[in-house]
């Protein structure tokens, strides 16, 4: 960085921020409070400074304005995900004091991954993305309340649950007793209002993918198996731009699905995959791998999802199809790996061929 360069490191909250700035010339650090809504003084406190300056400042409850706003202005603020900061073990203090300077040292050491800011229009889909998976996580939770509730009380399925068959049987259970009734009525209820509720969500959330900057690439990873518009859709939400990954490998990290790693001297141990990145997306990734144990075959579906789509997304999800199977069956097969990790290890590879088809020009 250049010498007549300030640094600026800021811990932003709602009312108020903390700047440190990092003297180009002494190296000295210079706390200042900041009264107001950030968006509004930080971009002000900047471009009063004497010297061109970078800022960076942890991602929060304040989101992307001040990122937004001072790009705007033509300021370069940059956003840090709190996870990549490094933190001592024994360290029990924090104020904000501390965290903007701890932000600016390491800012100048060059030890801090940015994370991507999203344009407000994708930021507004992908929180309509995420609010289908929460619609999702509260269905299964009222639903799991319901079944442990009947399994207490004696009241079996003997088929598959959560079908239409299942949903008569449990519109004729009745309780006796006045408590039961209660409860069992609100369990149901809450089911089925959370039922309609994630499907309002969903007819929403494929009105608005025609209209998103996703469109081209949720249509292309339409065209794998496994993938249809909620998971195409949660994966373009999540990852934002595929151009901004280099290679296929770095979009695995990105989704976590590579495994940790601890290599010292001659001994290289590798174990569980590293989670790191956003579990949603890690979620449908690994979901739509489960579908590539079945043998290599274009159905209807796919065949419609396909249909006017670029030849080469075509041939690459068919050869997807093709590489994954393959992969599946010896792994599960031949070497008789668990089906966890099966599905990690295609997911991975899955995550390749969608960077594939998703950057071509």
């Amino acid at each position: 960085m250049s010498e007549s360069m300030a640094l600026v490191g800021l811990d932003v909250h709602q009312a108020q921020t903390v700047a440190v700035v990092l003297d180009p010339g002494t190296g000295e650090l210079r706390v200042q409070r900041l009264r107001g809504e950030p968006a509004k003084v930080v971009p002000v406190f900047l471009e009063d400074l004497d010297c061109p300056v970078r800022a960076v400042y942890e991602a929060g409850p304040t989101g992307f304005a001040l990122a937004r706003v001072a790009e705007e202005r033509g300021l370069d603020v940059r956003v840090v995900a709190p996870g990549s900061i490094p933190r001592a073990p024994g360290d029990r203090v924090k104020t904000d004091r501390r965290d903007a300077k701890r932000l600016v040292r390491l800012f100048a050491a060059g030890e801090l991954s940015y994370a991507f800011v999203p344009s407000e229009t994708d930021e507004h889909f992908r929180d309509l993305v995420r609010c289908v998976e929460d619609a999702r996580k509260d269905l299964m939770r009222c639903r799991h309340r319901l079944s442990k509730f009947l399994l207490r009380r004696g009241h079996r399925f003997p088929s598959k649950a959560w079908t239409q068959p299942h949903e008569r049987w449990l519109c004729q259970i009745h309780f006796e007793d006045a408590p039961s009734r209660a409860t069992f009525l609100d369990y149901l209820c809450a089911v089925q209002a959370l039922v309609q509720r994630r499907r309002a969500l969903i007819g929403a959330l494929e009105e608005a993918v025609p209209g998103s900057s996703h469109a081209e690439t949720v249509a292309r990873l339409r065209c794998f198996r496994g993938i249809d518009t909620l998971t195409a859709a949660g994966l373009c939400a999540e990852v934002g731009d595929f151009h901004r990954f280099a290679k296929p490998a770095l979009l695995s990290g990105f989704l976590g699905v590579v495994p940790s790693e601890y290599t010292s001297d001659e001994k290289r141990v590798q174990g569980q995959i590293t989670k790191a990145g956003p579990p949603h997306a890690r979620r449908l990734l690994v979901e739509a791998a489960h579908h590539y144990r079945h043998r290599p075959a274009v159905g209807e579906g796919i065949a419609a999802r396909q249909a006017g789509q670029d030849p080469r997304v075509v041939q690459i999800a068919w050869r997807c199809q093709r590489r994954l199977h393959e992969r599946w069956t010896h792994l599960a097969g031949t070497r008789g790996k668990r089906t966890g990790t099966v599905a990690i290890a295609c997911a991975r590879e899955l995550a390749a061929f969608c960077w594939e088809a998703a950057t071509l020009d």
